[in-house]
C-alpha cells in the first residue's frame, strides 16, 4: 500500500510551486539514465537543460536556509557565491569546448535577462495587485551605479579591440577583470559590513515570516549534493549543445543569450514574482540587480583567468549588439529607479525592451 501511495503521489498534480520543482528533479536521474543507455544527443540535451531548472531552485533553497542560520555577513557571502553557480558551470564547460561566442552571449543575456525580464515581470505582476509599489531608492541607486561600472568594464576593452585590432587583449582583459573583482569585493564589504544598515531586509523577511526550511547540516548537505549534480548536468548539456543548436536551427548567440539565460534563472524569477505579489518588490529588484552584478563582476573575471588555465583565451571583446543590449538595459533601469516607486506599466516597459533584444538575438549568427 505504501508503494502504491508513493506512486500515486508521484503522478498526482503538484499543488505548489515547490511541488513542481520536486517533480522536475526526477529529470536528473533520467538524464543520467539516458546518458548511460546511449540515448540520442537531442534527447540528452533537452532533458539535461530542463534538469538544471529544479537544481537551481534547490540550490537557492539550501543557500537561503543556511544563510538564515548564519550571521548577516556569512549569509550574504553564501548568496554571493552560489547565486549564479549554474551560469558559471555552463560557461566553464562551454569555454573548455571552445564555444567562446556562446559564453559571451550567455553573459550578456543573463545580465539583460535579470535587469529587464526578471525585474520587469516582477513589477508587472506585483503592479496588477497593487497600484503602486515602493522599494529602497538608496540600494537601487548603489546597484544602478554598479551596473554602470559593469557596462564600462565590458565595453571599454571591446571598443579598444575594435579600434586597435585586439593587440594586448589578454593583458587588458586580465587587468580589467582584476579591477572588476576588486570592486565586487568592495561592494560586498560595503553592503554586508560597513553600511549593512542601508541594505537590511530584516523587516521584509519578517513580513513573510521567513524561517529556515531545513536544519543547517541538512541544508549544507543538500547544497553540496545539488552543486555536484549541477556540475554534472551542466557538462552533459554543454557536451550536446552543438547537436541541439543544429537540430533546432538556433544560432549560438540566441542559445547563449536567451535559452540558457532564461532556463537557468527560472527559480530566481519565480521567487521574484512571489515577493512582488506580496508587495515586497524591493526584494525582487534586489534579486535581479544582484544577480546581474555578480555575473559581470564575479563570473566574468573567473572566466578570464580560467581561460588561461584551460588554454582557451577569453577576452573582453563583446560584439557591438551585445554591448548595446547591455547599455540599453542598464539605462532604462536607471531611468526607473530614482523615485523608488514602480507600477505594472513600468514592468511592461522593461519586458518590451527585453523582447525586442531577444528577437534580434534570434537572427544573429
Amino acid at each position: 500500500m505504501e508503494l502504491l501511495r508513493s506512486l500515486a503521489n508521484l503522478f498526482a498534480i503538484p499543488r505548489t510551486v515547490d511541488g513542481v520543482y520536486a517533480r522536475l528533479l526526477w529529470l536528473v536521474p533520467i538524464s543520467i539514465l539516458c546518458h548511460l543507455l546511449g540515448a540520442g544527443d537531442i534527447v540528452i540535451f533537452i532533458v539535461s537543460i530542463f534538469a538544471l531548472v529544479p537544481l537551481a531552485r534547490y540550490i537557492a533553497r539550501a543557500t537561503e536556509s543556511a544563510a538564515l542560520q548564519s550571521n548577516h555577513t556569512i549569509g550574504g557571502l553564501l548568496n554571493a557565491t552560489f547565486g549564479n553557480l549554474i551560469e558559471l558551470f555552463i560557461a566553464i564547460f562551454a569555454l573548455r569546448r571552445g564555444l567562446v561566442e556562446v559564453v559571451k552571449a550567455s553573459i550578456i543575456g543573463s545580465i539583460v535577462e535579470n535587469v529587464l525580464l526578471l525585474i520587469g515581470v516582477s513589477m508587472f505582476f506585483g503592479g496588477l495587485k497593487y497600484s503602486e509599489q515602493r522599494f529602497n531608492r538608496y540600494s537601487a541607486g548603489v546597484s544602478s551605479t554598479m551596473l554602470i561600472i559593469c557596462t564600462v568594464g565590458l565595453a571599454i576593452p571591446s571598443v579598444y579591440a575594435k579600434a586597435c585590432g585586439g593587440a594586448h587583449m589578454q593583458t587588458i582583459s586580465s587587468v580589467v577583470s582584476a579591477v572588476l573583482a576588486a570592486i565586487y569585493l568592495c561592494g560586498l564589504v560595503f553592503a554586508l559590513v560597513t553600511h549593512r544598515h542601508l541594505f537590511d531586509t530584516t523587516d521584509e523577511m519578517r513580513a513573510i515570516k521567513e524561517r529556515p526550511e531545513w536544519p543547517l547540516r541538512k541544508a549544507v548537505l543538500i547544497l553540496a549534493v545539488m552543486t555536484m549534480a549541477c556540475a554534472y548536468e551542466s557538462g552533459l548539456m554543454v557536451s550536446r549543445l552543438e547537436a541541439g543548436i543544429q537540430f533546432f536551427g538556433f544560432t549560438h548567440a540566441f542559445v547563449g543569450a536567451v535559452i540558457v539565460a532564461i532556463l537557468t534563472n527560472v527559480a530566481e524569477k519565480t521567487n521574484a514574482v512571489i515577493f512582488a505579489r506580496k508587495n515586497l518588490v524591493n526584494l525582487s529588484i534586489e534579486i535581479g540587480t544582484s544577480s546581474a552584478i555578480q555575473i559581470a563582476l564575479f563570473v566574468v573575471p573567473i572566466l578570464v583567468f580560467a581561460g588561461v588555465v584551460v588554454r582557451q583565451p577569453f577576452f573582453l571583446d563583446f560584439t557591438t549588439f551585445q554591448l548595446l543590449a547591455m547599455v540599453f538595459a542598464v539605462t532604462i533601469l536607471n531611468s526607473l529607479a530614482p523615485d523608488g516607486r514602480c507600477n505594472w506599466l513600468e514592468g511592461s516597459q522593461l519586458i518590451a525592451v527585453y523582447l525586442i533584444i531577444a528577437t534580434v538575438f534570434y537572427f544573429i549568427e
